[in-house]
């Protein structure tokens, strides 16, 4: 008896078919990145208070920092932060250190999945090489935040994996409520929001 054949797509709430190993721009829809992202969870769900800390919100975090860090930045700049975990919709979050010792074949679907979703969104399908520098940078600032505040990590050992935090940056009561976790309609919502606000603008 012949093995049934494997598939690489997932069927999505929205009724979208997404080939995970050659997506489609056309198959990618706002909503199942933010239902996906609202329900997964940062740290391996190894975070404190009554919900798990999303991805969603997570990427909320990340573009408010590269807000603050790049006032001037262009809309589709703040995009491209916004979207900078999209494709953990699919994959899910796993942890850097994990991720890198993968390697290869699962950072080349990420970016597949990255680069749909920007043109789904009339984004360039790769971010400049500065801007990426920039987003990372508010992502281990994020990651400097979530840890101390919510992973248990102490300020040392959070300075020696994410780096020296500039928080002086920030408006510290305002991250301080993003961090606080979100029920998972809220950051699904939230996310949404933030995406049609740039959308509008």
């Amino acid at each position: 008896m012949a093995a049934a054949t494997s598939r690489a797509w997932q069927r999505m709430l929205s009724g979208r078919r997404l080939d995970i190993l050659h997506p489609s721009p056309i198959d990618v829809e706002l909503s199942d990145i933010a239902h996906g992202l609202a329900r997964v969870a940062r740290w391996n769900g190894q975070t404190s208070g009554d919900f798990a800390f999303s991805v969603a919100q997570h990427s909320v975090v990340v573009m408010a920092i590269f807000c603050a860090l790049n006032p001037d930045a262009p809309n589709t700049a703040i995009l491209h932060a916004l979207l900078h975990d999209a494709p953990e919709y699919v994959m899910g979050d796993i942890i850097s250190p994990f991720k890198a010792a993968m390697g290869g074949n699962y950072r080349e679907v990420e970016q597949r999945l990255l680069g749909a979703i920007h043109l789904r969104f009339g984004l360039s399908a790769s971010a400049p090489e500065a801007l990426i520098k920039q987003i990372k940078k508010a992502d281990r600032e994020a990651a400097y935040l979530e840890a101390v505040t919510l992973a248990g990590f102490g300020a040392v050992e959070a300075r020696k994996w994410f780096g020296e935090p500039s928080l002086v940056s920030f408006d510290r009561e305002a991250i301080a409520q993003l961090l606080k976790p979100w029920p998972a309609p809220e950051a699904n919502a939230r996310f949404i929001a933030e995406f049609e606000k740039l959308a509008q603008r």
